[in-house]
């Protein structure tokens, strides 16, 4: 039915519309607004940054050509650094007794200089820890800036789908708006103009008015964004923060080179190839999405980036991007000391469905995986098991720590190798820095890229020359901490999720049956010999991979005995370890060895003791051996290492146990954690909430006995 209405009607609502049009198309190019204010307040952030270098130079530089300046005279009007002379005009330095206008003029060049090269090294480094004013700018710029990005493309969609038809029906209305000319309208234009008043007035309540409103009153929000609101949004999306800042300004974030390393031909070709995301639960850093792109475009390769740069994630992300072309089936080769991590780790970051294979169960899992698909997840033992029909073809073979199968004769390789007959693509994986081992290098290259590996031996004596990296570009590709990104999180978290050997998850049941509450918490780690540990087997292989890149270890743990037992185990590779029986003056002089000792040595200490009063900064890798129960003790542990004049990013790693109290441990301090941040006041008594006290660990020992009660019973059905 048509509407009835007046000359300041349609007068009315074509102003509305006009108004809505005008502002749709200027919140698209909101963006831009955001993105200049990123540019300068990155700027200023890395200013912020010279200026604390600067301010580490004392003005006795500006002397080092022997200038003559009188350095006494502008140290005693308050110029101790050149970052004082720096934010400084000629006329306050000219001001001071005994330095002329010339002298002033020239000292201020010298600041100049030193200040541009200092310039030129700067990076931003964004942190929680850290909110400066600039750098608070610089968040709440890249906030605004993220959020206009959703709502310009709201803007668009808008234009496109309504735009046209708004302006036709709008000029059909146009006859309406003047009383005269209306009179003297035909009988089919008052139709027309009716008819676009009825389908004008209808789109404000539609979704586009809807729509529309929203938009513009969240682009309107924008300019009051808080710093606190601003912080909170880091927090939670940090990876997309570096994101944004990496593609508006590289320089100051990053090492500039965005090809990563790559020779221009090969990268120019990476760059071409086509990622497919659909069903990856996490947001990628530029880099990682970089190495997903070199693994499927190369096909067969040797992933080689340092520890906590995501070698993981980047797998699961090449297998999510080969599903949505098609795949259906891929495999996963790794130690038993991480097959739950990657079962854990693959179901967190994508929706590829998981098939563990290993244990009793192998071959019925095998037979499920190679009917249904998806990821299959085994052990180089259970390589052993793994039989497929001779014309059975999957996607992709990842084998993780590949340098478990550089010798060509041991079972575990030919047994990987019959496996990756059936792969169409290979993924080879390891921390460990190869260049230090040439023909472990070759030996994993000449799986994967004969040819290349043949090239190689020819050339295995230049192997830290620019031409060989060049050459074998195309087959191995490992980067630095320092290669991708500067910023890159100072503390890297993660969970090692160990499963147990029949042996240990024995012990453990034992215990938890007979209420030994101590015994139970020291899952894993009190079987008689640690060789039959899968704690301990994954803190050797983690030891191992920290040694190859230069690092030291700090191994924590409530219990004396798993202090000791790693003691025996590790030999001459730790030190004394450090428990509440060691006094303060010999701790120190503990840490003082271990300041001087190579990388890879362990220092071992309870955490009670361990945790607080020590500055260990010349370590960069944590292993916590068990959950705290208060993880104030953790906190206090980690912060050895991570603390004011640690150089490198610290890499915590927990071991973990599924189906135990390690699990429902870190669940439910997950749980109270949550509520915490949510609604608790931050003061000292809210935090103790966060600990567990005996009787939720009794809880949590009863929750355990009906479990095992309960799968025992199952087995003996």
């Amino acid at each position: 039915m048509a509407r009835s209405f007046t000359s300041a009607d349609a007068k009315r609502l074509t102003e509305k519309h006009d108004k809505y049009i005008s502002d749709l198309s200027a919140g698209k190019d909101v963006p831009q607004q955001y993105r200049e204010d990123i540019v300068q307040a990155a700027k200023a952030l890395a200013g912020q940054e010279v200026l604390n270098v600067l301010s580490g130079i004392p003005v006795e530089e500006i002397n080092r050509e022997r200038r003559g300046f009188r350095v006494k005279a502008l140290r005693d009007s308050g110029f101790s650094t050149i970052a004082d002379l720096a934010a400084a005009s000629v006329y306050n330095i000219a001001s001071v007794h005994g330095i002329s206008e010339d002298s002033a003029y020239s000292i201020k060049r010298i600041v100049n200089q030193l200040a541009e090269q200092a310039g030129k090294d700067a990076k931003i480094r964004l942190s929680v820890d850290h909110k400066t004013a600039a750098a608070t700018s610089l968040v709440v710029a890249v906030s605004q800036y993220k959020s206009s990005l959703a709502c310009a493309l709201t803007c668009r969609k808008l234009l496109d789908t309504y735009s046209q038809d708004i302006q036709y029906a709008l000029k059909d209305l146009t006859p309406a708006q003047n009383g005269l000319r209306w009179f003297f309208t035909s009988k089919a234009n008052k139709q027309k103009a009716t008819d676009a008043y009825d389908f004008l007035h209808d789109l404000l309540t539609d979704e586009y008015g809807q729509k529309t409103k929203e938009t513009l009153f969240e682009l309107d929000c924008l300019d009051s964004v808080s710093g606190t609101s601003a912080w909170a949004d880091f927090a939670q999306n940090s990876i997309r923060f570096f994101n944004i800042l990496e593609d508006v300004c590289p320089d100051l974030l990053g090492s500039g080179d965005s090809i990563y390393g790559l020779p221009e031909d090969l990268a120019r070709e990476i760059r071409e190839e086509c990622f497919f995301p659909d069903g990856l639960l996490c947001e990628l850093r530029r880099y990682q999405e970089w190495g997903v792109k070199y693994i499927l475009h190369q096909e067969r390769v040797l992933l080689g980036d340092e520890m906590g740069l995501g070698k993981t994630v980047q797998a699961i992300a090449a297998m999510v991007s080969l599903k949505n072309t098609g795949a259906t089936h891929f495999v996963v080769v790794c130690p038993a000391s991480v097959i739950e991590n990657w079962c854990r780790e693959i179901r967190r970051q994508s929706r590829l469905s998981v098939v563990k294979i290993h244990g009793a169960g192998r071959m019925s899992a095998l037979r499920t995986w190679v009917r249904s698909g998806g990821v299959a997840v085994t052990t180089y033992e259970t390589t052993a098991y793994f039989k497929l029909d001779d014309g059975f073809q999957f996607s992709m073979l990842t084998v993780d720590e590949a340098h478990y199968i550089k010798n060509s004769q041991a079972r575990r390789t030919v047994n990987v190798k019959s496996i990756a007959e059936h792969a169409q693509r290979l993924l080879f994986m390891t921390g460990t820095a190869l260049e230090n081992n040439v023909d472990e290098m070759i030996a994993l290259i000449s799986m994967l890229q004969p040819e290349i590996a043949a090239l190689a031996r020819g050339m295995a004596s230049l192997a830290t020359a620019p031409q060989f990296r060049k050459m074998i570009a195309p087959v191995y590709y490992r980067r630095k901490r320092e290669d991708v990104l500067t910023e890159l999180p100072e503390l890297v978290e993660n969970q090692e999720w160990c499963a147990l050997r029949p042996k240990e998850e024995q012990l453990y049941e034992t215990a938890v049956l007979s209420k030994q509450y101590n015994e139970a918490r020291r899952v894993s780690w009190n079987v008689e010999d640690l060789r039959n540990s899968s704690k301990a087997s994954r803190m050797l292989e983690l030891i191992q991979e920290a040694e190859s890149e230069g690092r030291k270890v700090i191994v924590f743990s409530f219990f004396l005995d798993t202090i000791r037992k790693i003691s025996l185990l590790l030999g001459s590779r730790c030190t004394n370890p450090i428990n509440g029986t060691v006094p303060p003056q010999r701790r120190q002089e503990i840490i003082d060895d271990f300041d001087k000792a190579p990388a890879g040595t362990v220092l071992l200490a309870q955490i009670q003791a361990g945790g607080t009063g020590l500055n260990i900064q010349s370590a960069s890798v944590v292993i916590l051996c068990e959950p705290q129960l208060k993880p104030s003790i953790e906190n206090q542990a980690v912060s050895r290492a991570y603390r004011m004049g640690q150089t490198r990013n610290v890499l915590v790693y927990r071991l973990l146990c599924p189906d135990t109290v390690d699990e429902r441990i870190t669940d439910l301090l997950a749980q109270k954690q949550a509520a915490f941040d949510a609604f608790a006041d931050k003061s000292e008594a809210a935090k103790e909430s966060l600990e567990l006290d005996a009787t939720t660990f009794g809880s949590i020992i009863q929750e355990e006995i009906d479990r095992i009660n309960a799968k025992n019973g199952m087995r003996s059905e």
